[in-house]
C-alpha cells in the first residue's frame, strides 16, 4: 500500500505531484539494455519503431518500399530512406477534462486522481528512460513537447495541475484529444489516456483498433463510490442540458436549472441506476478489451498506484 501524500483532494497541487515520485521509483523496473529497451520483459517495441535519419542514392538490394519519392521526382534519381531504431519509448498521457471528473464523493475529486496517477505514470516514464509527454482535448493549447528526464515530468505534472484544479473553458472533449495523441504517438509508445467512463463510451469503438496495434495502451476510467453503491433513500441531482442526468453537476454546484430527485431505496430505481452507471462501465472495458485495448477503473477511494500493482486482466475496483 503506497503511504499517503498530502492533498485537499479537490484541487491537485503540483508539490503534491511531485512527491508522487517515490511511490514510481519504488516499484522494481524491468532491467534496460545498452540501446535502452526494457527487458526481459516482453518488448515494448511494435510495428518497426524505427526513426527516419536521412535519404541517400538508391542502391541494388534496397527495400523498395522505403523509396523517398519526394526526393526522387526532384532529383530526377532514386533516393532511398535510412532509418534508425529508436533508443527512447515515448509515454503520452491523454487528459480527459470534461466536467464530469470535477467531482468525488470519497477521498478525492475524479480530477484529482486524474492528475495523481498521471504524476505517477510520467515519474514511472523517467524511472524506465523513457520521454514523456501530455495532452488534452483542445484547439488552442499544444501538446506539452516529448522530453526525458526530471525536466520532462515536470512540465507534465504542471500541465496536469493545471488542467485538473477547474475545468478548461475549451474543452474539445476526449476524441479530439485521441486524434492530437495520434500526431505524435510512434511505433511502440505507451499510451496512458485518463477519462470519466462517459467520454470513453462515446468515442466511436473503430478508434481504439490500429492504437492498440502500434503502442501499448492504458485507459484508466475514473470513477466514485457512489456511482457504484449510492445511497439507500432520496438523492437530489440536476439534470444537464442534454438531458442525461448530471450526479458531478448536483454535487458541485454547476447544475443545470432542472432539479429532479430519485428514490434509490426502491429495487427498479436502483437498478436503472446500475445500469446507467455500473454495467455502462463494464460494457466499456469488455468493448475496449475485445479491441485490443486494456482499461481498468480507478475509483476516487482507491491508492493512487493501485493500477500499476494491476494485472493485465482487468480488475474492478471499490
Amino acid at each position: 500500500m503506497a503511504a499517503a501524500v498530502g492533498g485537499d483532494g479537490i484541487t491537485p497541487s503540483l508539490a503534491e505531484l511531485i512527491a508522487l515520485r517515490g511511490i514510481a521509483q519504488a516499484r522494481v523496473s524491468a532491467r534496460r539494455g545498452a540501446a535502452g529497451v526494457a527487458g526481459p520483459a516482453p518488448s515494448t517495441l511494435r510495428g518497426r519503431g524505427m526513426e527516419y535519419a536521412e535519404s541517400r542514392a538508391y542502391a541494388a538490394g534496397d527495400d523498395a518500399r522505403h523509396i523517398d519519392w519526394r526526393l526522387t521526382a526532384r532529383s530526377g534519381k532514386p533516393h532511398t530512406k535510412l532509418f534508425q531504431a529508436e533508443r527512447e519509448r515515448l509515454t503520452l498521457l491523454v487528459a480527459d477534462t470534461s466536467p464530469a471528473l470535477y467531482f468525488g464523493t470519497r477521498v478525492r475529486f475524479k480530477s484529482v486522481q486524474a492528475a495523481r496517477a498521471g504524476a505517477l505514470a510520467a515519474w514511472r516514464a523517467v524511472r524506465d528512460g523513457d520521454r514523456v509527454a501530455a495532452l488534452r482535448g483542445s484547439v488552442s493549447e499544444p501538446p506539452v513537447p516529448p522530453a526525458s528526464g526530471p525536466r520532462g515530468a515536470l512540465r507534465v505534472l504542471d500541465a496536469l495541475a493545471r488542467w485538473y484544479a477547474t475545468p478548461p473553458p475549451d474543452d474539445a472533449g476526449l476524441e479530439v484529444a485521441l486524434d492530437h495523441a495520434r500526431r505524435l504517438l510512434r511505433p511502440g509508445s505507451r499510451l496512458l489516456v485518463l477519462a470519466d467512463p462517459a467520454s470513453v463510451a462515446a468515442i466511436p469503438q473503430q478508434r481504439w483498433p490500429a492504437l492498440a496495434a502500434h503502442h501499448e495502451v492504458l485507459v484508466l476510467l475514473l470513477t466514485d463510490p457512489l456511482e457504484v453503491e449510492p445511497p439507500r433513500g432520496m438523492l437530489a441531482f440536476s439534470v444537464a442540458s442534454s438531458g442525461a442526468p448530471s450526479v458531478a453537476a448536483a454535487a458541485s454546484g454547476r447544475a443545470s436549472r432542472t432539479r429532479i430527485e430519485l428514490d434509490l431505496a426502491n429495487t427498479s430505481e436502483r437498478e436503472r441506476w446500475r445500469r446507467a452507471f455500473d454495467v455502462e462501465v463494464e460494457d466499456t472495458i469488455a468493448t475496449l478489451a475485445a479491441r485490443g485495448v486494456r482499461a481498468l477503473r480507478l475509483s476516487t477511494a482507491d491508492a493512487s498506484d493501485a493500477w500499476l500493482a494491476l494485472p493485465a486482466t482487468t480488475a474492478r475496483s471499490a
